[in-house]
């Protein structure tokens, strides 16, 4: 008999308190922004849609198959790899047969504690690139000692998350990375860091840390290791002081200007940035996720609407946590009230022209941006899903109401960065379809056996051509509602959700994935009880709700949901592996990322596993007799998270996020020894897992 495995924090999930202090400003400990008291996941009314046939209509269906992916990580000592088969026999995952699916057909890595990226047998790994390291002409060489503003500006950024590889034609075995930074780790980048008292230089080191990166990469022939190529023409580095421009409905509205910018159009940087999605016409998008934190004294507005704004999105509060709004007033909401408003959008960016200007596409709403995946309409229309990472908080999606044009002309570029400016955004309502008693918060399975129901998308506002647009939420104008789309969303009724984070559709099937990662405020008094789509109170370890749209069609305003994972130790009857026998599958925790590989399984990155193992990167079959088969494929350092997973045919590519971050750690007190050794500073990566013997992944 296995032995439950124990839980390692008081935090959510097993994050440390650190992680918690720098990653989204002790988000999880302030007051829930969403206080509405909406509907939660009830009964299906009388007549509503079978989710039962939608889903079996949709397992028919098969959508045009999108660009595979990949994901990277460093090699383990042969003794670790033992240890880890060992274990993985123990947790029903012993070495790969024929039987497992394609593409998973590896020897699950065992939970565990190492200090390394650990790879399954007969796999190998190389980190592609680092924090610091030169990307640009005239950057220097990473010297952790004598760090600038200036040399952090060309060099690679911190915090690595979401990642693209597309393709570089007329350039064989090369692709172009685009990577997301998404927050800075102050007291792990700069010895003798003072939190109360940062200097000029270190804040304008951060800023140049945080944004986007574009760095072409080359891959090795005979196997799946992938190196940067420094200086290449398209390598860029986008900033917190780079030129970025909001288009979209809300471009110009009186909500969106400064004293720095009376027309409302034109921001300085990117911050935050976490998930992201790879379009159809080679652009990729980053989402604004915890911009909150970054600014200060949103407590001493006190006119109720205002003060209402900024408490739904969670800024109050005095001084800010890194302090910004010493060297910038832009961070100082009491001086510059919109500049707030400036960011929680989706970035749209053209990594194949370094001289563009990317673009915040207001049209897609603003919130906490995990994530922004399209997929294409039978007309080729977009349709953008997209999750809101608060507890309680939302999913949407945007319909473009504009068709992609095929081909590479510039005529074809210059429409198709169109694409996400005009369309209708939507909220998700979801409703259950099990007596209401079935479902206590314990996770046990309602009497059919699942926890399923059915939806519908409700919109919230419209926007056409020649700056038309329409509100759909009353009392709320156009402009009101993307600006403030949270609370137009409370308006209309939306489903609350477990940290709604990476949403993927499947490119197979057309089904769409959502990560649901955890929340430990369900069923605290006077917080919302578990319901249908998130049945678990005190929800340390998350779910995975995969949904069909009806007749498979992305412009439907009704669907069909069912949980397809209730993540947590196999031995806890609540937990959920769609029917697959739980002694067979790898323990996970804290659904983060999502991806899809060239078979049609899900890829799961987790974000704070809350069962005494490090984060990791998981595989699981979306169909078949495996259906809901998790494997693990690796796990990452002491303190790190799993983020941006790719799963091509020949490699996997993952970024290794704050390893080293660990209550207590400092330059000075390392936590961690990765990826460089001991007396080396600990450095975020991108990692590349590829076979040992030039063949695919996991077949």
């Amino acid at each position: 008999m296995r032995r439950m495995l124990p839980l390692i924090s008081s935090h959510p999930g097993g994050r440390s308190a650190l992680t918690c202090r720098y990653r989204c400003g002790d988000a999880c400990f302030h007051e829930v922004p969403n206080t509405s008291d909406n509907a939660y996941v009830g009964d299906v009314v009388a007549g509503a849609l079978s989710r039962r046939n939608v889903l079996r209509a949709s397992a028919v269906v098969t959508v045009a198959a999108a660009t595979g992916a990949t994901a990277a990580g460093q090699g383990a000592p042969q003794a670790q790899a033992a240890e880890a088969t060992a274990a993985a026999a123990r947790h029903g995952n012993g070495p790969a047969t024929g039987n497992a699916a394609r593409g998973l057909r590896f020897t699950a890595v065992a939970p565990n504690t190492t200090d390394a990226v650990t790879v399954p047998e007969g796999y190998a790994q190389n980190v592609v690139i680092k924090w610091g390291d030169p990307i640009l002409r005239g950057a220097p060489a990473f010297d952790a000692d004598r760090q600038s503003a200036k040399a952090q500006a060309g060099q690679f950024g911190y915090n690595n998350d979401f990642l693209s590889l597309l393709p570089l034609p007329g350039e064989p075995g090369r692709q172009l990375l685009v990577a997301n930074h998404e927050y800075t780790d102050e007291v792990l980048m700069f010895a003798g860091y003072d939190p109360a008292n940062p200097t000029r230089e270190q804040v304008e080191i951060a800023w140049a840390a945080h944004g986007l990166s574009v760095v072409a990469v080359q891959g090795e022939w005979k196997s799946g290791k992938l190196t940067a190529v420094s200086r290449h023409h398209l390598n860029r580095r986008l900033t917190a002081t780079s030129e970025f421009r909001l288009t979209g409905p809300a471009a110009g509205s009186e909500l969106l200007r400064t004293s720095a910018d009376r027309t409302g159009t034109k921001v300085l940087g990117t911050l935050n940035n976490c998930a992201g999605g790879t379009t159809p016409w080679g652009t990729t998008l980053h989402g604004e996720e915890n911009f909150n934190q970054y600014f200060a004294n949103g407590g001493s507005v006190t006119e109720p609407v205002a003060a209402a704004r900024l408490k739904r999105y969670g800024i109050a509060g005095a001084a800010s946590e890194r302090k910004w709004e010493r060297f910038d007033q832009r961070f100082d909401v009491a001086r510059e009230p919109n500049e707030v408003n400036r960011f929680g959008w989706v970035v749209e960016l053209d990594p194949y022209d370094p001289h563009s200007t990317p673009r915040k596409r207001t049209a897609l709403g603003r919130f906490k941006h995990e994530a922004a995946q399209p997929r294409l309409t039978a007309d080729g229309r977009p349709v953008v899903y997209m999750g809101d990472d608060e507890k309680f908080d939302y999913f949407y999606k945007f319909v473009s109401s504009k068709r992609m044009m095929r081909g590479t002309s510039r005529a074809a570029r210059e429409h198709n960065l169109t694409l996400l400016d005009e369309g209708t955004l939507y909220v998700a309502k979801l409703t259950g379809d099990s007596p209401a008693a079935e479902i206590d918060g314990s996770g046990k399975l309602p009497s059919d056996g699942e926890f399923d129901g059915g939806g519908e998308w409700i919109p919230l506002a419209s926007s056409g051509p020649g700056g038309r647009k329409k509100s759909f939420v009353e009392g709320m104008t156009a402009d009101e509602v993307y600006v403030f789309t949270r609370q137009a969303a409370d308006k209309v009724g939306a489903t609350k959700m477990d940290r709604p984070e990476d949403v993927e559709p499947s490119p197979r099937t057309g089904r769409v994935y959502i990560a649901l990662t955890n929340n430990s405020d369900r069923g605290k008094e006077g917080k919302a009880a578990a319901d249908e789509a998130n049945p678990r109170n005190l929800n340390k370890h998350g779910q995975v709700l995969e949904l069909a749209e009806y007749g498979n069609n992305p412009l439907s305003t009704r669907f069909a949901w069912r949980l397809f994972l209730v993540c947590g130790d196999p031995e806890d009857p609540a937990t959920y592996f769609s029917g697959f026998p739980k002694e067979q599958v790898s323990p996970i925790s804290c659904p983060d990322n999502v991806a899809f590989d060239p078979h049609g399984n899900l890829w799961i990155s987790t974000d704070g596993n809350a069962l005494g193992s490090h984060d990791g990167l998981f595989g699981v079959a979306t169909s078949g007799e495996r259906r809901g088969e998790v494997k693990q494929f690796l796990t990452m350092p002491s303190g790190a998270e799993t983020c941006g997973p790719i799963i091509q045919d020949r490699r996997v590519l993952v970024s290794v996020q704050h390893p080293g971050e660990k209550d207590g750690a400092s330059v000075e007190k390392p936590a961690s020894i990765w990826p460089d050794g001991p007396g080396r500073m600990v450095r975020p990566a991108v990692v590349s897992v590829w076979r040992k013997d030039g063949g695919n992944v996991g077949v």
